[in-house]
């Protein structure tokens, strides 16, 4: 493994990767080629039994769009990775680096096929009706040595809790709270927050298992390490504090910091100028860039209250944490696209090594296995089939199989 960086460092000329990236502009007509009034004139579009010159259509467009690309890909190599990789608040380690296959053999047999890295996925799911709320979070982790466990916990939400008040005052309450509620079908603005607040505790659950749960010298996960749902609290308020966040500030000086040797893989980054330099990357090479510092300081700074010391204790967990993060890309087969994975800076090569190793398992993926391993064991053990029969299972129980479900649900 070797750095291939190339050697003269000029500001690059970004007016080319700027044509490719002008989707991020407000210019209609240049990101689509038509102009938005011939978009919004029915008479243009094609008729849907007219599937002949669909076809062309789309392989006339996915053909130039593959070629607009392969142009610039060297270009990007000698102009942007120098400057990229020595940029200010660049890690120490950036760089482009070329993997041999004799090394990803070594990561094979060393690490990953004798248990040595253990992976956590989790899903999450929501039942709403009239009288009640479930929500089920189920989490996973895997090894190749088998099922290391899997953990679940349902929150059951019901609006009347009467409690020992009075019942009318209580069924008063509840119509104002329900008038707030677009309806069981359309998300209000409450039920939004409420799943924000379960998407940031199954994001802290994957990490806490990762942390407490594992064995294996390394932990993989799925994401970004420190996603916003967490660093933001989760939207969960309770007596001014935010308890979510709190736990997880301990769970990720543990895991992140202390721990260190822990990769994380995403699976559909939104930054278009990572991807531009991800796809200039050649197979079996990986690219140490940037940190996620700034990205975190943005969210930490703007969505926070001030109150309790919470915003200030936040920011400074973020400037102890943040430059410790390396963000960076790799390639593992020429079919694959390319993948953005997040590691400790001491141990940045290695994790990039490992989640390659894996990747290169699937081919046309190029994304690690044991990830998508423990997504079907937690889908086949917490999937929405299991939940929902044992849903209808109960609602049987007590006479009123249909009563409360969903039109969909009751469709076939």
């Amino acid at each position: 493994m070797g750095s291939d960086q190339p050697a003269e460092q000029k500001p690059p000329d970004f007016s080319e990767v700027d044509n490719i990236l002008a989707i991020e502009s407000n210019e209609f007509q240049s990101a689509f080629g038509e102009s938005v009034d011939n978009t919004l004139d029915i008479n243009t579009w094609q008729a849907g039994e007219d599937l002949a010159n669909m076809y062309q259509k789309l392989e006339e467009e996915v053909a130039s769009a593959v070629e607009q690309g392969g142009r610039i890909r060297e270009r990007v190599r000698a102009e942007l990775f120098p400057f990229v990789f020595k940029r200010a608040g660049a890690p120490e380690s950036a760089g482009c680096y070329k993997v041999d296959v004799a090394t990803i053999e070594r990561i094979h047999r060393g690490l990953l096929f004798n248990g040595g890295v253990e992976a956590c996925d989790g899903t999450s799911l929501s039942h709403d009706t009239l009288p009640i709320t479930i929500a089920q979070i189920g989490v996973s982790l895997v090894s190749y040595q088998g099922d290391q466990g899997t953990w679940v916990h349902r929150l059951f939400r019901r609006d009347l809790r009467v409690g020992g008040f009075d019942p009318i005052d209580e069924a008063m309450a509840l119509l104002e709270r329900r008038s707030k509620r677009d309806s069981t079908d359309a998300r209000s603005t409450r039920d939004k927050l409420s799943d924000f607040t379960q998407r940031g505790i199954m994001e802290y659950a994957e990490r806490a298992i990762l942390l407490y749960k594992s064995q294996a010298p390394w932990r993989m996960g799925h994401g970004n390490p420190v996603p916003y749902e967490l660093l933001t609290g989760g939207g969960l308020v309770i007596d001014g504090d935010m308890p979510l966040l709190h736990q997880s500030m301990k769970m990720w000086r543990e895991l992140l910091v202390e721990h260190r040797r822990w990769v994380f893989v995403t699976s559909a980054p939104a930054d278009r100028v990572l991807l531009t330099l991800g796809d200039a990357l050649y197979p079996l090479e990986f690219a140490l860039v940037t940190t996620p510092l700034q990205v975190m300081r943005d969210i930490a700074g703007g969505h926070l209250p001030v109150q309790s010391g919470l915003k200030a204790k936040t920011q400074a967990f973020v400037e102890e944490v943040g430059p410790q993060i390396v963000t960076g890309l790799y390639r593992a087969s020429a079919q694959a696209p390319v993948r953005l994975f997040y590691a400790h800076r001491d141990y940045a090569c290695l994790a990039a090594l490992i989640a390659m190793a894996d990747s290169v398992l699937q081919e046309h993926r190029g994304f690690p296995m044991l990830i998508d391993l423990a997504d079907i064991v937690c889908r086949t053990t917490f999937g929405s089939n299991t939940f929902n029969a044992m849903i209808q299972q109960a609602y049987a129980e007590t006479g009123t199989p249909f009563r409360y479900l969903g039109e969909r649900e009751t469709r076939r």
